[in-house]
């Protein structure tokens, strides 16, 4: 029998740690994609409505569903942009900050639990391995981790 084929390791392993960061965030009353928004956001630089879509890989019209929710739990704060009115820019708000930290705890638990089958040596290996093979792919440098 041949062995499993790669898109469908990285694809399992993929909705595997989906669901249980999905399953640990829910407490907290956010979801992957919330949380992808969160962590994208720079205390120090907003950034447009636009600039978050691409950073993170999903349509517009999803951003902004996402940014509504996140407005309305009090995580996020929207303004039109100084320069061009036509742009929205998207700030964290403190609330948003102190949830992204108990966030970031969160799944960091995740994946060490998700990883424990490893050991330390080897989950150090496959992320150096991953990291290798899609550095020649990667995006620009300030696009962050997606969850």
């Amino acid at each position: 029998m041949d062995a499993p084929r790669l898109g469908y390791l990285l694809k399992r392993a993929h909705l595997g740690f989906g669901a249980l960061v999905s399953e640990a965030l829910d407490p907290l009353g956010i979801d992957n994609r919330e949380w992808a928004v969160l962590i994208s956001l720079d205390d120090r630089q907003p950034r447009s409505q636009a600039e978050l879509a691409t950073l993170i890989g999903i349509d517009r019209t999803t951003m902004v569903a996402l940014l509504d929710s996140l407005q309305r739990k009090g995580l996020v704060d929207r303004r039109p942009h100084a320069d061009d009115r036509r742009k929205n820019v998207i700030e964290i708000t403190a609330s948003g900050r102190d949830l992204r930290k108990r966030a970031a705890r969160t799944v960091d638990a995740v994946e060490r639990r998700f990883l424990a089958v490893l050991g330390e040596d080897e989950a150090a290996r496959l992320r150096a391995a991953l990291g290798a093979v899609i550095a020649p792919h990667e995006p620009p440098p300030d696009r962050p981790d997606p969850p």
